[in-house]
């Protein structure tokens, strides 16, 4: 892939490592990923394949053991305190599955989006205006004083993507924003989230194991065993989806194949180069 001028961010060799005792869980083995400024995408994987560390090192809540990120201008690697918690207030929002951890149960909806202006210290007419704004975003200004348990799962998470964006963040996270909630209202959350790119520009991450809300977005990155294994990139229009799936290098030149690609052609292959830049694999066995 040629090297995009906006890229946004870039994750090179990044290991995570987890200590307990005398056992070491490797998390991450090297993973590489890079998104340019403006992509939605989805990172897909199974339980324990490294995607939720990912989410978690970008989103700053977590350290790599070793490698590379950047986000923006920010090297995460390399952050004091004092950048960690600008980088967390100012560049990025987050959605949780779960809703409780994203609203306060005793705040209004427009006191909910209101309270991370109030900590980045945002005047009140400011915030104020920026938190309408926000609902009428998110099609819920007839909502502004309920609590969350006066509103619907869906709307609950309504809020928390307007809550999410309410520091105005350049990268929007979300971790399985659609785990709790039925099949057509986590449709209606998916295009409320591509409407925001849309609308702001904003950079989504979105963390899913479901292969139905990957498929809803151009560009879709599977992780297994802790690192990228394929990508898929879609052209969507309105006659027809069109997918191409491609088996990612890393930058130690390991390649990862589905097992039903190795078991057609085996362990030992032979590769070539076409007059067109194609690489073809023939099994030697």
């Amino acid at each position: 892939m040629k090297k995009s001028p906006n890229r946004y961010v870039k994750c090179e060799g990044l290991f995570k490592i987890y200590k307990t005792s005398d056992i070491e869980v490797v998390a991450l083995r090297g993973l590489e990923l890079s998104i340019d400024s403006g992509e939605v995408i989805s990172i897909v994987g199974a339980s324990g394949s490294g995607k939720t560390t990912l989410l978690n090192i970008l989103a700053g809540y977590d350290s790599p053991s070793a490698g590379s990120v950047k986000v923006g201008n920010y090297n995460l690697l390399q952050m004091n305190e004092e950048q960690s918690v600008r980088y967390r207030r100012e560049e990025i929002g987050f959605i949780w599955q779960d809703t409780s951890e994203n609203l306060f149960p005793y705040l209004s909806s427009i006191e909910n989006i209101e309270l991370p202006m109030l900590v980045s210290k945002i005047s009140k007419n400011e915030r104020l205006s920026k938190a309408e704004y926000l609902l009428e975003l998110v099609n819920l200004s007839d909502r502004r004083d309920f609590k969350p348990f006066q509103l619907s799962g869906g709307e609950q998470q309504r809020i928390a993507i307007a809550v999410a964006l309410s520091n105005s963040p350049r990268l929007l996270l979300a971790d399985e924003p659609t785990g709790e909630l039925d099949y057509n209202t986590g449709q209606e959350i998916l295009q409320l989230i591509n409407s925001v790119n849309i609308e702001l520009g904003t950079t989504v991450i979105i963390v899913t194991h479901d292969e139905l809300i990957s498929s809803s977005v151009n560009r879709s990155i599977k992780i297994k065993d802790g690192k990228t294994s394929t990508e898929i990139r879609r052209s969507i229009d309105s006659s027809s989806n069109i997918d191409q799936e491609y088996y990612l290098i890393d930058s130690s030149g390991q390649l990862q194949i589905p097992a039903t690609v190795v078991n057609q052609i085996g362990r030992r292959v032979k590769f070539s180069k076409s007059d067109s830049g194609e690489v073809i694999i023939n099994s030697d066995e």
